[in-house]
């Protein structure tokens, strides 16, 4: 879930979070709350809504999803994942789920939609060394692979209606 909201002076904001560090392809990368399907799960959207709500404490009821954008394919961790924008109504505090969450990454709009966050990076992955990404710097972080994917998308969609 690629979660807008205002702080508590009025300014937009976007949620991402720093996974935990675990054996595994997505450890200590920075993303968007989310995870894999339960069987109490109704849909994928209400998996989207589910895993915000364990990851970050942001309530279902108070989310409006705005839409979908493209699935995306993770050949590493083989899983197909299906973002969704939501806007969140007010300034809350997010609560980060220990098991899963380092930290809680939030970052501006203005500081989102500016190009010079924009970068390629070497970076040695789970499945190669040395390899040059696009990725976006925010709050210090490097965010690639196919949360930068989304992350592009939502940005295009964002110009556009700019």
């Amino acid at each position: 879930m690629a979660l807008f909201y205002p702080n508590s002076i009025g300014i937009t904001h976007l949620l991402l979070i720093l996974r935990k560090t675990y054996p595994g392809v997505h450890s200590d990368q920075v993303g968007f709350p989310g995870g894999k399907a339960e069987h109490s799960d109704r849909d994928i959207l209400d998996t989207a809504l589910r895993e915000t709500h364990e990851e970050v404490g942001a309530h279902p009821d108070h989310v409006k999803v705005i839409r979908s954008l493209t699935k995306i394919f993770i050949p590493p961790s083989n899983f197909e994942v299906q973002p969704f924008i939501g806007l969140y109504n007010g300034a809350r505090p997010f609560v980060a789920q220990e098991s899963e969450v380092e930290a809680l990454v939030e970052v501006s709009l203005a500081d989102f939609m500016d190009e010079r966050n924009l970068i390629t990076q070497n970076l040695t992955t789970s499945y190669a060394n040395n390899i040059e990404v696009p990725a976006f710097s925010l709050n210090g972080y490097t965010v690639w692979g196919a949360t930068a994917m989304m992350l592009n998308e939502i940005k295009e969609i964002f110009s556009k209606a700019l």
